[in-house]
């Protein structure tokens, strides 16, 4: 069954390892949540000093571009506000610390909508296996949306217990509903060529990339372009 996504959150917390990924995974759908008035927060976990494979970058150095860029692209999005929570770049693990450092700020911005990636999707085809800090991140997201957040006898001092509403978790190989993205893919593609240290320069053939890619999930969905996600109701 398809199901397209109507409903504009009131705020959403979108959470991903690395500074480019959400604007990759899930761009067009924060955008379009923002221009409709919601209010769109990103915490970035990773520092992305490992995104590089010349042995000539300065890790500290590339760290630092990428926070730039981040704003940049946070800019295009329309993001609210972006929260880092300092990780290292492939180090990520799935600890009681981080997870209750994304309680505290579930629990501090009171996210109806979570935004995650899948960690059960781990091979796609025979092309890409799926980062370990992706899948890392995304099994303590969800551990930590449910039943942390909402309990109050987890985590007691990262703040008043907040219930999020539903899991919006993209990058899946079971997507069950889908966000049309028809008025923002543009803004998508323009966010994701900020990220030059991971893009390069970027030109048509980047936003090219991004419309196919919205393009086979429209098809899906049975609108022009779309995002899909596996969503969980809490």
């Amino acid at each position: 069954m398809t199901e397209l996504v109507l409903d504009v959150p009131s705020v959403v917390l979108a959470v991903y390892a690395h500074p480019d990924d959400p604007d990759v995974a899930a761009g067009g759908a924060l955008a379009a949540w923002a221009a409709s008035g919601c209010q769109v927060h990103v915490c970035i976990v990773a520092d992305g000093a490992k995104g590089s494979s010349d042995p000539a970058v300065d890790p500290a150095e590339l760290a630092r571009r990428r926070r730039g860029e981040v704003a940049e692209a946070g800019a295009v999005l329309g993001v609210a506000a972006h929260h880092w929570l300092g990780g290292r770049d492939g180090e990520l693990e799935d600890t009681p610390a981080l997870r209750e450092a994304i309680v505290a700020l579930v629990r501090a911005l009171k996210p109806e909508v979570v935004v995650g990636a899948d960690p059960t999707a781990v091979f796609f085809g025979q092309s890409y296996v799926n980062h370990r800090d992706h899948r890392v991140l995304g099994w303590a997201t969800i551990d930590a949306v449910s039943p942390a957040a909402a309990n109050p006898h987890y985590f007691p001092d990262a703040g008043p217990a907040h219930r999020v509403s539903a899991l919006y978790l993209s990058g899946t190989l079971q997507p069950d509903v889908w966000v049309d993205i028809g008025g923002t893919v543009e803004v998508k593609a323009a966010a994701v060529a900020c990220h030059k240290s991971q893009v390069g320069e970027p030109g048509e053939w980047l936003r090219s990339v991004v419309r196919q890619r919205a393009e086979d999930a429209g098809r899906r969905a049975g609108v022009r372009y779309a995002e899909g996600f596996r969503r969980v109701l809490l």
